[in-house]
């Protein structure tokens, strides 16, 4: 059921909606009447949406959505007021209010009004999970892939490739451009392999110089070189049993190669400064993103060691191939980051989207996720706008569109404002009925209107 939180100080309002509420039989439903009470009430209890009076004595509606956005608290909020006050309404939108609902209440229209809440509210936390499930009903490993965000079909395809290739013992290399994602899906495989109870290890080949390399790589003993003060343990014994995870594989020096080769063959290395062998259970798991066959061509690459590597291959798309992807990973950081900087931002603004959409993403999913980033750190409203993105991804973006019928560039701004003003006219400047035309809130409403001084008679 949902939980219906109805906070407001006047009792003959409270017990009217929680009648109106149990009624329909599908509400959990809480009250309040001393907002005092209200800052605890919401820490210590989760509740779905919030119906929210806003002139109360004490501990006014304004303050508790304050408190909601300080606590980075998961609920949906519907502001009851007594009085149209588009400055409130302002106010109670920048901190995350989803609607604003006049008194008398329309019992109709806040029913309704709840009801957009809850579906907005499901679709966010379980659409996608729905989808999920959906495509991976057959997988013995759902859970394993649950933190790689997608809705591309070919990355479930990769999903299911991957629970075969891990079932074996078989070296895998994972193609990819840089920021791809191919990390969680050497840690899927890892998961999903016999050896998940052992460690997973992930090295990038191309942090480490080559004098330091081979050290790191297989270890060392007490006095091997200057500066060797005592015995090191390598990635390779560190991972025995389990998996090491080798990224930009095409960076590896060929010395190194050459001992990669013989641990992948016959299961032993040496340390450095020893003469004794020690044998050694690991799984390789190898990702690039070079073209390797260029790379062997050139002599920067050893053909048996590609061989050796290469006997199961899963090739990564970008996130330019998979840009149904770009809209689900922008709002699933935008909550993530939302949670770590304590913000309240709701949506991403239409055109900011639309740029996300037309960017090529070189950096990939990590690029798309520090831009994000950076931009939430900005962003002082409670939806993301174009200003706050950084400003090397707006360099190259037109800011004006062209208008079809005189050719004259018009800004984005005043396109809004036309559009707006000609649903209001078509309305009769019914509120409700616009904002619903528009796609947008009643309190989003009610700010352009008062951003852009149009005319409201």
């Amino acid at each position: 059921m949902t939980k219906l939180l109805l906070i407001d100080d006047n009792q003959a309002v409270l017990n009217f909606l929680r009648i109106m509420f149990l009624q329909k039989g599908k509400y959990d439903v809480h009250i309040l009447q001393d907002s005092a009470q209200a800052y605890k009430l919401l820490l210590e209890n989760k509740y779905d949406v919030l119906l929210l009076d806003m002139d109360m004595p004490e501990v006014t509606g304004i303050d508790i959505l304050n408190h909601i956005k300080k606590h980075s608290i998961d609920i949906t909020t519907i502001v009851l007021t007594g009085v149209e006050d588009i400055d409130l309404a302002v106010s109670a939108m920048k901190l995350g209010t989803f609607d604003y609902i006049l008194k008398p209440i329309d019992e109709n229209k806040l029913t309704e009004t709840v009801d957009t809440a809850i579906e907005k509210r499901e679709l966010a936390k379980t659409g996608y999970e729905i989808d999920y499930r959906q495509r991976m009903k057959d997988s013995k490993y759902a859970d394993v892939f649950k933190d790689i965000i997608t809705c591309d079909p070919e990355m479930f395809r990769i999903f299911h490739l991957v629970e075969k290739f891990a079932e074996t013992n078989n070296s895998i290399l994972i193609w990819g451009e840089s920021g791809s994602g191919k990390e969680l899906i050497a840690r899927a495989i890892h998961s999903i392999s016999s050896r998940r109870g052992k460690k997973f290890v992930a090295v990038n080949a191309g942090n480490f110089a080559q004098e330091l390399f081979s050290s790191e790589f297989f270890g060392h003993e007490k006095g091997a070189f200057t500066g060797a003060l005592r015995d090191k343990t390598g990635f390779i014994e560190e991972a025995n049993e389990g998996t090491l995870f080798l990224d930009e594989i095409g960076e590896l020096p060929l010395p190194v190669q050459v001992k990669l080769l013989r641990v992948l063959q016959e299961q032993e290395f040496y340390k450095l400064g020893s003469t004794k062998n020690i044998q050694t259970d690991v799984r390789i798991i190898a990702a690039t993103n070079k073209n390797l066959f260029e790379e062997i061509k050139k002599g920067n690459f050893r053909k048996d060691l590609f061989f050796r590597l290469n006997i199961n291959a899963i090739e990564l798309p970008s996130l330019r191939e998979r840009k149904c992807d770009i809209d689900l990973l922008a709002n699933y950081f935008l909550k993530q980051f939302n949670a770590r900087y304590g913000k309240n931002i709701v949506k991403i603004s239409e055109p900011v989207l639309k740029l996300l959409h037309s960017y090529p993403f070189p950096g990939n999913v990590r690029e798309l996720m520090n831009i994000i980033n950076s931009a939430i750190i900005v962003e002082s409203s409670d939806e993301l706008k174009k200003k706050s993105l950084p400003s090397y991804f707006l360099s190259g973006d037109n800011h004006f569109v062209t208008i079809d019928d005189d050719n004259i560039p018009v800004s984005l701004t005043e396109l809004e404002k036309e559009h707006i003003q000609k649903v209001l006219i078509h309305t009769n400047n019914n509120h409700t009925k616009a904002a619903q035309i528009l796609g947008i809130s009643r309190v989003n409403l009610l700010a352009k209107i008062k951003k852009y001084n149009l005319s409201q008679s």
